[in-house]
C-alpha cells in the first residue's frame, strides 16, 4: 500500500497498530479554519501511542472527509498519521490547513 495524503495529514501503512484506543475518529482538527480530518463511514479504530496516532481500517473501505478537500476512501488495513512538514529558509514546519 502506498501513503494516503489528504491537506495536511499523511497516512503511511504499518504492520500492525498498538497503543491506547482512542473514542473518537478524528484523526487531525484544522489549526487554520477549525475543520477535522476525520473518518465519517466504514468501521475503523484510532489508537494513540508515543505522541503518534494510529488507524485501524476493519471494513473493506473507511471514508476519510475534511470541509476544504475531497473524500478519500482509506482501504483495510493499519495507518500511521502524520502531519506533513515543508521548508522554509527559517527551517522546517508543520503544514497548517
Amino acid at each position: 500500500m502506498q501513503a494516503i495524503r489528504q491537506g495536511d495529514v499523511i497516512l503511511l501503512p504499518v504492520q500492525e497498530v498498538t497503543g491506547e484506543m482512542i473514542p473518537h475518529l478524528t484523526l487531525a482538527e484544522g489549526e487554520v479554519t477549525g475543520h477535522k480530518h476525520r473518518i465519517t463511514e466504514g468501521e475503523a479504530q484510532l489508537f494513540y501511542k508515543d505522541g503518534t496516532l494510529y488507524l485501524r481500517v476493519l471494513s473493506a473501505i473507511a471514508l476519510l472527509t475534511h470541509e476544504e478537500h475531497q473524500a478519500i476512501p482509506i482501504p483495510q488495513g493499519h495507518w500511521m498519521i502524520k502531519i506533513q512538514r515543508e521548508y522554509e529558509p527559517e527551517g522546517w514546519r508543520y503544514v497548517a490547513d
